[in-house]
């Protein structure tokens, strides 16, 4: 901002893609009744095929602020329903080559207790069987083939989608919210005499100034990076993927609500069902293995080594911003940072960015200056009076928090992998580079203790449950040897099973 005390009236977003649409229309939605002023510039030189990707249960949240119908996104977007994801060959151990992280349904408050205690008895090496697979409800369902429709119980489900048929939706929606769209590709960056932004121009000569800016300019961060100079932080020391190789497949009838990453020499797999066609990305690190390499290892886990399908070869920069919103600019996806894309937590980032963003600014009292007697509506203003440094610092600390508290929770799963085929996992195994937080969940795991009270007291339970903790640890396998002396115990602890999977049984619609 121009200063603490200034008004904001012109907002210009950078850059287009998912990212910079979704936050244009959060922002329109909350600011444009206001008198605030949206405008998104992006460059022409745009793709036309995007990725297959995943999301969160939040993305539904999303479509449903907007109040647009899933009847009218999905098919124009490619888009089916996901219920989780399932791990394949991340452990050798064959009781745990695979396992389902389910999204939770309604049904886990009678059932995720059943799984929690179950893990307790395993870790302590009784005779209890206590994998991930057997106790909840949207893993049946992806079993059975169903989606969400087929529970008699309130399910959480996200989506896979063509990122680039979203972005090019969302821009629609914007443009219904207000939002003006401008193309062209931005070539400089004007600044004002005390750092903030000013203006950007365009290649063809026009100049557009704003007020506040947000940053969607991807890895290259145009704005807070280049321009602001905010330091980027890397995560390379304990997340090594750098790269992806990306292809389509033909679409498999009838597939399944889920994303399945299945784990590589180098990297790990990912297979997304889309209506029109599977979408396929091997994620690795080019420290142990080059681009034709994983090409060639990735066409070969698809069948497809003497296909002509053009593979696309994609560079990751894994890591975060220091200050995710610095001046008067805030970032945004790729811009602010990125984790690579095993959990499918892009665009929950991006929500949680911007969703934070406006809340902060309610919370600060921002208030519209009504226009005086001689003014149009136009004049009405953001006051913007109230936002403090201290607002600004807390917003940072609590988005780079959130990046962290995902990191941790994918750092794990490459630090507790149970492979020893590769120099790549043997390396991430022995890696001992780790948070505090993740240092904590994993002492108490070894120690046999109880993770959720470690959780809440880290205040790390908002990023991922403990129930989801569990999963992952269980899911790999991560247990004691077993101790064979205790039958009754094992007798017992079946019984629990069979009384869940009744449950199940029967939260399972007949219809």
């Amino acid at each position: 901002m121009q200063s603490q005390g200034d008004a904001v009236q012109e907002v210009l977003i950078v850059g287009g893609g998912t990212a910079g649409w979704m936050a244009a229309c959060l922002l329109a939605k909350a600011l444009t009744q206001k008198g605030v002023a949206i405008r998104l510039v992006e460059s022409p030189e745009i793709g036309i095929v995007g990725v297959g990707e995943g999301s969160t249960p939040q993305l539904r949240a999303f479509f449903d602020q907007l109040g647009v119908p899933e009847s009218d996104w999905m098919p124009a977007c490619d888009a089916t329903y996901k219920l989780g994801i399932r791990f394949n060959q991340w452990s050798d151990n064959p009781h745990y080559s695979s396992y389902f992280h389910p999204f939770p349904s309604a049904l886990d408050a009678a059932t995720a207790k059943s799984f929690l205690l179950s893990v307790f008895e395993r870790r302590q090496g009784l005779p209890v069987a206590a994998h991930p697979d057997d106790w909840f409800l949207n893993t049946a369902l992806v079993a059975e083939g169903k989606d969400h429709t087929a529970a008699d119980v309130d399910v959480q489900y996200g989506y896979h989608f063509d990122a680039y048929k979203v972005g090019a939706y969302l821009a629609r929606v914007a443009e219904s919210l207000g939002v003006e769209h401008i193309t062209g590709r931005v070539v400089s960056v004007d600044r004002t005499t005390d750092g903030d932004l000013r203006a950007v121009r365009l290649e063809d000569g026009r100049e557009l100034e704003a007020d506040f800016f947000v940053d969607s300019t991807g890895f290259s961060g145009l704005l807070i990076q280049k321009t602001l100079q905010v330091p980027f932080t890397a995560f390379d020391d304990n997340l090594f993927n750098d790269s992806a190789v990306v292809m389509p497949t033909p679409n498999q009838s009838p597939f399944r609500a889920q994303t399945v990453s299945t784990a590589m020499s180098c990297g790990w797999r990912w297979q997304i069902p889309l209506q029109s066609r599977i979408g396929n990305g091997y994620v690795y690190s080019s420290q142990y293995l080059d681009a034709d390499a994983a090409e060639t290892e990735f066409r070969s886990s698809l069948n497809m080594l003497d296909s002509e399908v053009e593979a696309r070869h994609l560079k990751m920069r894994v890591g975060q911003l220091s200050q995710h919103w610095s001046h008067n600019c805030l970032a945004v996806g790729l811009a602010q940072g990125f984790i690579e894309p095993l959990e499918a937590t892009a665009l929950h980032l991006v929500q949680s960015t911007v969703e934070l963003f406006i809340e902060l600014l309610e919370q600060q009292h921002a208030t519209v200056v009504a226009p005086n007697s001689e003014s149009s509506s136009s004049d009405a203003r953001i006051d913007f009076t109230n936002v403090t440094d201290g607002t600004r610092n807390q917003f940072n600390k609590t988005i780079c928090q959130r990046f962290e508290g995902v990191r941790d929770y994918i750092v794990c799963h490459y630090q507790v992998n149970r492979r020893a085929d590769s120099a790549y996992w043997r390396d991430n195994a022995n890696n001992k580079i780790r948070s505090d937080n993740l240092s904590a969940v994993l002492d108490a795991w070894y120690r046999r203790q109880d993770l959720t009270p470690v959780l809440i007291e880290r205040d790390m339970s908002q990023y991922y449950s403990s129930v989801s903790w569990h999963c992952l640890l269980a899911g790999y396998g991560v247990y004691p040897d077993v101790d064979q002396s205790s039958p009754e115990h094992e007798r017992v602890a079946q019984q629990r099973l069979s009384h869940v999977r009744g449950v199940i049984r029967r939260s399972l619609s007949t219809s």
